[in-house]
């Protein structure tokens, strides 16, 4: 495993994990909010003979925090993946993404489907429908981050935290707690900030009608105690031809932690089955 920086052209830094970089079927994975590069490195237990290349997305990790909210808007990040890809000389990957990284997955092979083998994608929205409904959402993100401005990043995670989608989280080992709470406390309070601002489901261009033009086999993954995404998944595979749907029994919001055993297997076998 190596781990390095690279830049764009307008300077901004991302962090870059390369696991495996001799391996086959690369793939390319990325974190949801409060995440890290390094929330996938349990996945090499499972794909040792895979590359995976994580990065930190904007504002996380060891990736720069900008100060402009326009820095962060999806046809940035998108350009920025496409420059990340072109400078490890890799023209067509396969793309996991988990909430946050998987709407920005799913805008990626939207736009970029040349360059997208397959899609992971778990607890994915395609984002919303209406103009009313972004324009709700974006006015919740922007208090979210006024929220973690004006109280600090300690009460802003443990807000973050007991909210009900993460309920499920509760169920984990007090060491499996601690070390999803140790992750989110080494984030930078402006990253976290303008993510929520520039690149939110609100502020987000929805896809919802791209789906049907999407050429290319999807995997979606959600947790059966996660109703509201394993509802918005079930929707996205009656739009996606030839899609899988796996369900998780007993696992929430965040699969890959909850079941870690579970998601690596049916990823490993998804990425290498022709």
């Amino acid at each position: 495993m190596s781990s390095f920086i690279i830049r764009m052209r307008d300077g901004v830094a991302y962090e870059v994990i390369d696991q495996n970089p001799s391996g086959e079927n690369a793939t390319l994975c990325l974190h949801g909010f409060t995440g890290s590069a390094a929330s996938w490195n349990f996945l090499n237990a499972y794909m040792e003979n895979t590359r995976l290349i994580q990065i930190s997305l904007l504002g996380h990790g060891r990736t720069d925090s900008p100060e402009s909210i326009r820095r962060y808007a999806m046809s940035h990040q998108l350009a920025d993946l496409a420059e990340i890809l072109n400078q490890l000389k890799l023209h067509k990957v396969n793309i996991l993404g988990y909430s946050m990284g998987g709407r920005i997955a799913l805008s990626f092979a939207s736009r970029y489907s040349e360059r997208v083998n397959k899609l992971i994608l778990e607890s994915t929205s395609p984002g919303l429908r209406t103009f009313k409904e972004r324009m709700a959402r974006l006015k919740h993100d922007h208090q979210l981050a006024q929220k973690m401005r004006d109280e600090g990043l300690v009460k802003f995670v443990d807000f973050w935290e007991s909210i009900p989608l993460f309920a499920s989280q509760k169920t984990l080992s007090a060491h499996a707690q601690a070390q999803l709470r140790k992750g989110r406390l080494k984030a930078n309070p402006l990253g976290l900030a303008r993510s929520l601002e520039g690149i939110g489901t609100g502020s987000q261009p929805s896809v919802w009608k791209a789906l049907k033009h999407l050429n290319l086999p999807v995997l979606l993954i959600c947790g059966a105690l996660d109703e509201k995404f394993c509802n918005i998944a079930t929707r996205m595979q009656q739009e996606l031809e030839g899609s899988q749907l796996m369900l998780a029994e007993q696992a929430g919001h965040t699969v890959h932690v909850e079941q870690p055993h579970f998601f690596g297997k049916i990823v490993s076998e998804f990425i290498t089955q022709d």
